[in-house]
């Protein structure tokens, strides 16, 4: 991995800044994926109990011909498992793997103290190389770090140029952690993606929109997992390592933060959250 862009987590592990998410894919998708994006070099895969293709992407991992040890797997577990006290292994034998090299507690809801306790002891048992949070606020990243044993390494979050979270990356990077964005295409907003200033930077660099974009967050140290089916947008969505913008130019996007994201949880919906058991069991 030493030749794509890597950032070193607050434990010394080596985590690469952009990978292959596989949210709202089906099994067969994700598998597809998943093969398409470590032929085209990405070493990071991020998947989750919720998903409901950890076996695929288990597969993809085997089919790839890859040393397990080249690929970066994280994934997340669901508020009905925090309190299972045997969710870390299910999750290891759906992924047909000895260990997870990322693994966080995917939503702030139900006895999350509980979960992220069983990820510390997971992490302790060698079968987690790594743990996080994922959809905590600022105040709910600091309940964890009062009471943890293990230190969060990454938060991922909802980040893209209209909605930047400024302030909790301060906070992230005064206790040495680092940023992971979802939808950091901004949920694939045209009206974002087609901004002025990302399409005169795509005709000056030679790249597309996204691209542009992408290369913003790893620029700014956000880790980035867009997904896709598309082996053509895969591609693409990895090229970002072989040109840079400039700093008045990371300043330009700096700017557009609006403050606007696309997915905003409530009590009701963190309640729903705890009471779902997905299908993981069913998985093909």
């Amino acid at each position: 991995m030493s030749e794509h862009l890597t950032i070193k987590l607050n434990n010394g592990v080596e985590m690469p800044m952009a990978g292959i998410g596989t949210f709202l894919l089906a099994p067969d998708e994700a598998e597809a994926s998943c093969l398409s994006a470590l032929a085209c070099g990405y070493r990071l895969i991020d998947t989750a109990n919720a998903y409901v293709n950890e076996r695929a992407v288990g597969r993809a991992m085997r089919k790839s011909g890859l040393n397990r040890g080249e690929i970066f797997l994280e994934t997340k577990l669901w508020p009905s498992f925090y309190e299972q006290p045997d969710a870390v292994e299910k999750t290891l034998a759906r992924l047909d793997t000895d260990y997870i090299d990322l693994l966080l507690i995917h939503q702030p809801a139900g006895n999350y103290i509980a979960g992220y306790r069983q990820m510390e002891a997971a992490y302790k048992e060698g079968k987690v190389r790594s743990i996080g949070l994922s959809n905590f606020s600022k105040d709910q990243v600091r309940e964890i770090l009062s009471i943890c044993q293990v230190k969060p390494a990454v938060l991922q979050t909802e980040v893209h140029p209209y909605y930047q979270e400024k302030a909790l990356k301060e906070l992230l990077s005064s206790k040495g952690m680092v940023i992971q964005a979802w939808y950091p295409l901004g949920h694939g907003d045209t009206a974002l993606i087609n901004e002025p200033l990302f399409g005169r930077l795509a005709e000056k660099y030679g790249r597309t929109n996204a691209q542009i974009i992408l290369r913003w967050h790893v620029q700014a140290g956000n880790i980035v997992i867009p997904g896709s089916k598309n082996p053509a947008h895969i591609r693409d969505n990895f090229a970002l390592f072989d040109f840079e913008l400039t700093p008045e130019e990371m300043a330009e996007i700096a700017a557009m933060d609006k403050g606007v994201r696309y997915y905003t949880s409530t009590p009701e919906m963190l309640k729903r959250y705890a009471e779902l058991v997905p299908p993981v069991e069913e998985q093909k």
